[in-house]
């Protein structure tokens, strides 16, 4: 399940939260993460655009790619809680059956699946906007801003 969960992971790294998107990391699944969170992640990775993608036009193409992926990051959150809501309540039922769990199980690893898909689909539509030095300064800055948010400050995760 982990290699699954990676693409979505990296990509979460693409809009700067790198450092903040693990499952159990800051309390990604709690609720709270209002709008103003992930409009700052948004206008953070907008920012780190400007500084990079020379051309202005494709800046702003990749900008609103970025705006797509955020977009598709906070739906796949809210139907994960969605579906954690759902295992809550069915795990207060005493005559709930395996079959049952699975089914809620299943249905939320094929949306995280749809949800990864569409965002590394985003991801290299962005990619092919940008130049190689482009893309490579992009990523290093991300991962620079990302390592801010990594637990106890011990720097990046490599793999991005």
């Amino acid at each position: 399940m982990r290699e699954t969960r990676w693409p979505v992971l990296w990509l979460a790294g693409l809009l700067v939260f790198g450092g903040c998107s693990s499952y159990h990391h800051h309390g990604m699944m709690e609720s709270g993460k209002t709008d103003a969170y992930w409009q700052r992640g948004q206008q953070d990775m907008e920012t780190l655009v400007d500084r990079t993608v020379k051309d202005q036009d494709k800046a702003k193409q990749v900008k609103a790619i970025v705006g797509e992926i955020v977009t598709e990051l906070k739906a796949g959150r809210e139907q994960e809680r969605t579906y954690h809501r759902q295992l809550y309540t069915l795990n207060a039922s005493y005559t709930a059956s395996p079959e049952e769990f699975t089914k809620i199980l299943d249905d939320a690893y094929n949306q995280r699946m749809r949800t990864g898909t569409k965002i590394l689909g985003l991801r290299f539509k962005m990619k092919e906007l940008m130049t190689a030095d482009e893309w490579k300064a992009l990523s290093d800055r991300m991962l620079e801003y990302s390592s801010r948010y990594q637990q106890g400050g011990a720097g990046a995760k490599s793999g991005y």
